[in-house]
């Protein structure tokens, strides 16, 4: 990582227990900001992010929030002001997929993404704008969304409609709040290492790995350098999309 530093500063990821979220929740940490580790089930394995971030001398503490419910995303942000104090840097990451070509797509299917993939955005980034203008200092927010937001992906209208719209929102949002020097930016990850890839059957692996430029998938920590420079240094850059895909071709 880069020589980036965010002490005395407060970030919540979401979704941090695996992949993406737990990427920058590390990095975040290390980089000396307090971490509010977010997770929605998964709470041994968010267990071991905390941990990790203990065992180099940061601080973190685990909240259990399911980002489809507005009140317990209000609750998120209370705990990290009860903590810490204040909050600066907001990670959007928590994200599901439900994939079927749209034909035998259950309405179910299609609202689980939404929920949790632009609802969750939504309730998340409503719950923190209160504190974050209040204290007049400015602030990130940084929203995962996806190469298949940009470009859609058969079998993946849900999922390309949800983070679609999470681009739309961080460009309006980003002018609500430039005013008071709070940036708002997306980034659009391609193919990632993470449990979601590793499970795929070799041959697909092969097709998706054909149409990247650089001839492999990325690994979480690529974007979290990402999500690190717009925490720390990106004081100029809003309303923006930034693709980490390695060149791929949709």
């Amino acid at each position: 990582m880069t020589g980036y530093r965010l002490d005395g500063k407060t970030a919540i990821v979401t979704g941090a227990s695996r992949g993406i979220g737990r990427a920058a929740a590390l990095a975040l940490a290390r980089a000396g900001a307090a971490v509010v580790i977010n997770y929605a089930r998964s709470e041994e394995e968010a267990r071991e992010v905390l941990a990790e971030i203990e065992r180099f001398g940061g601080r973190g503490v685990l909240v259990q929030a399911d980002v489809t419910d507005y009140k317990a995303c209000e609750k998120m942000v209370q705990c990290a002001l009860d903590h810490f104090k204040r909050i600066d840097i907001l990670i959007n990451n928590a994200g599901i997929t439900r994939d079927n070509l749209l034909a035998r797509m259950k309405p179910q299917e299609w609202q689980e993404v939404l929920d949790t993939n632009l609802s969750g955005t939504f309730n998340c980034t409503r719950a923190v704008i209160k504190p974050l203008l209040k204290q007049k200092s400015g602030g990130r927010i940084i929203n995962i969304s996806s190469v298949v937001g940009l470009h859609g992906n058969s079998g993946q209208a849900n999922y390309a409609a949800a983070k679609g719209g999470v681009i739309a929102f961080t460009r309006a949002l980003a002018r609500e709040l430039g005013s008071r020097n709070i940036t708002v930016n997306a980034i659009a990850p391609g193919v990632i290492e993470t449990a979601m890839t590793a499970v795929l059957p070799q041959p697909v692996k092969e097709q998706m790995l054909s149409r990247i430029s650089l001839g492999r998938f990325g690994k979480p920590e690529e974007v979290a350098e990402v999500i690190l420079f717009l925490a720390a240094a990106g004081t100029y850059i809003t309303g923006q999309v930034i693709a980490v895909d390695g060149g791929i071709t949709m």
